[in-house]
């Protein structure tokens, strides 16, 4: 079907920096270029607009015929500029995306595909494996470093220069839906690891801001606690927190000493009164000092602590007896 030069316009005009003016005019790999850098870094799609015309003439074949059997390409320094940007880009994109990946592989290939697929935009075309394999002996030279994206870039691209040639003529053309399914993969095989690591950052983030609905409600309640203080320690409210506290441990305390009195006379806990009174004067002769002159010491110690757990244990019942 033949192109139109106003739809494509109007495709440049609506969507130029992703490339949809390249995607009508069959030209897949510019469009990935523009896909991926939003438009050659968001303005030089418009240099494409003084190209069109060819562009179209070139998809309908009434563009003049040129000759490309044996030639080479002609240099062209915006190209190479090109390829130094985008393989950059690239390889920024994969230090930050991949982490988890060794430098010395995820910077070279990333690198590498950058300055090849500006290398495929258009008719020229050059070998995948002089580029790959000169970025990775840069990088393998460099030692894989962040600043060495400059320098690989530049080698890789130079590769790319060196074996430089035009396309093949009449090669066949995969219809639309298996084309937009190949520009899918590599949007996807782009944007996966950058979106992986967009995800994981707003994770972090979202964790401390989930405290902050919490934070509020207990700003928002702070005077209502204030005043609720207030009246406990005014005697407005039945139940004091402080004193109820204070009680507890009392409690607590005095069972743990009731507990040990017990263990002392070698009662079992809620014995009966006469049972704390006979023990306590068996005890008492047991140990009294005079009849253990051989060991007065240990005698004086337990006979002070007969006494202490007796009058624990037998004090509170004679003040409830009387």
């Amino acid at each position: 079907m033949a192109k139109r030069l106003l739809v494509a316009y109007g495709l440049w005009a609506l969507g130029g920096p992703l490339g949809l003016h390249h995607l009508y005019l069959g030209r897949d790999s510019h469009a990935l270029l523009w896909m991926l850098t939003l438009g050659g870094f968001g303005g030089a799609w418009l240099w494409d607009f003084w190209h069109l015309p060819g562009w179209v003439a070139a998809a309908n074949g009434t563009a003049v015929p040129t000759d490309h059997t044996g030639t080479v390409p002609a240099f062209s320094p915006l190209r190479l500029a090109g390829q130094v940007a985008v393989g950059m880009y690239f390889g920024l994109v994969a230090a930050l995306g991949l982490p988890w990946v060794p430098a010395l592989l995820a910077q070279p290939l990333a690198v590498g595909l950058g300055v090849l697929l500006v290398s495929w935009v258009g008719n020229q075309m050059t070998e995948a494996p002089s580029t790959l394999a000169a970025a990775f002996l840069a990088s393998l030279l460099l030692k894989g470093r962040v600043l060495a994206l400059l320098p690989v870039s530049v080698a890789a691209s130079m590769a790319a220069q060196r074996h430089r040639r035009y396309k093949p003529r009449g090669m066949p053309r995969p219809g639309l839906p298996t084309r937009l399914y190949h520009l899918g993969l590599a949007c996807l095989a782009f944007t996966t690891p950058l979106a992986c690591r967009g995800f994981c950052g707003a994770a972090g983030v979202l964790g401390p801001l989930l405290t902050l609905p919490r934070a509020a409600i207990e700003l928002l309640l702070l005077p209502l606690r204030l005043i609720w203080l207030l009246a406990e320690v005014l005697g407005f409210t039945s139940t004091n927190p402080a004193r109820e506290s204070d009680a507890s441990f009392r409690q607590s305390s005095w069972s743990r000493r009731q507990q040990w009195a017990y263990e002392v006379l070698g009662l079992p806990s809620g014995s009966a009164t006469e049972d704390v009174h006979r023990s306590y004067r068996e005890l008492v002769k047991l140990w009294h000092p005079d009849h253990n002159r051989h060991r007065a010491e240990e005698a004086e110690r337990r006979f002070i602590e007969l006494q202490e757990a007796y009058e624990e244990l037998a004090g509170p019942r004679r003040a409830a007896g009387g």
